[in-house]
């Protein structure tokens, strides 16, 4: 029997290549090996923007169709919407009345959405219930399939760390040993900035989205930061302080094409310009049917709204299996 994972993605939209590099690409991957449950995140998008869900059904749908694109199986994978899979929700309850009120404060991925919302003028008394709950909301998505896995990068090991306490908090506090103790799996993933040399994200206006034109990409990469300290195209260049391109064309490249590169700019015989033009092209090569399969989606759908039902009703069969035996630990009537 293959091992289960779980993981999940907030609906934001439409995703960017920091996403498709940094997890997608991933979990593509590990659908080959395990069991996966990949959800789309909706409850958590309400911790923080309750008040702004007029397009979170269209974000739902974006997401779902830029894990298609990139290549997640539904024969192969379970796409769920977590909303769909109102078990969670119960078994999060059971799991809020085990766990310490200071456990859940030293989590670190809540330390941060606090201290981001706390910055934003306003918005300092809206640290609200259903955020304060989010580290166990989020391991109720992991325990609602009892998953053996969850992939994260090494800034979100400490929130498994947490989800494994309360593991086994439930199972000492109820004589059992019913619940795996998740295991994080470190992701093995390339890592992209921003077009301006920080983090990419939407907010940040230094994107580029899985879903862009070509022509858009084009224009996009030709704004990225190169090596500030080159004047002329002619100039002796400096690969390793190029903020931005350099480091895409280590991610895009081949071998044989990154080692070119690194020679025609350290000799002054490739320009900035003319480096970027070849990298927008290398990255719309490797993006072409990604995005061919994306407006497939768009064009139906219909086949994105079957493949979120029928993988949400195949969530909530496993979710029952995993709740009813809660229910009967908890001696729920």
């Amino acid at each position: 029997m293959k091992q289960k994972i779980m993981s999940g993605m907030r609906p934001t939209g439409k995703l960017h290549l920091g996403h498709y590099l940094g997890v997608i690409d991933n979990w593509v991957k590990l659908q080959e090996e395990y069991d996966c449950y990949f959800s789309v995140a909706d409850w958590h998008a309400l911790t923080t923007k309750y008040d702004k869900t007029e397009n979170l059904r269209q974000d739902i749908l974006d997401v779902v169709m830029d894990w298609l694109a990139c290549g997640i199986d539904p024969d192969k994978s379970t796409i769920y919407v977590q909303s769909l899979v109102p078990e969670t929700a119960e078994l999060h309850i059971y799991l809020s009345m085990i766990t310490p009120q200071n456990w859940v404060e030293r989590d670190p991925t809540l330390k941060d959405m606090a201290k981001i919302l706390k910055s934003k003028e306003g918005m300092a008394s809206q640290i609200n219930y259903g955020l304060m709950g989010y580290p166990v909301l989020m391991t109720a998505d992991i325990l609602t399939f009892n998953a053996d896995l969850v992939p994260v990068g090494i800034d979100q090991v400490a929130h498994v760390e947490l989800s494994r306490d309360i593991v086994r908090r439930f199972n000492n506090v109820y004589n059992t040993d019913f619940f795996n103790e998740p295991q994080p799996k470190l992701n093995n993933c390339s890592l992209i900035c921003g077009l301006d040399g920080n983090k990419m994200g939407k907010s940040f206006n230094n994107d580029i989205k899985i879903s862009d034109s070509a022509e858009v990409t084009a224009k996009k990469v030709m704004i990225a930061i190169t090596d500030r300290s080159r004047m002329r195209k002619d100039d002796p260049g400096h690969p390793d302080e190029c903020e931005v391109a350099f480091k895409y064309w280590k991610i895009f490249g081949e071998e044989n094409e990154i080692e070119t590169v690194r020679c025609e700019c350290e000799k002054g015989l490739r320009g900035c310009a003319d480096c970027k033009r070849k990298l927008g092209a290398k990255i719309n090569e490797r993006m072409k049917e990604i995005r061919e399969r994306r407006t497939h989606y768009e064009q139906h759908p219909e086949l994105v709204e079957k493949i979120i039902r029928e993988g949400s009703e195949k969530a909530r069969r496993e979710a029952q299996k995993v709740l009813t035996e809660v229910r009967k630990l908890v001696r729920m009537y």
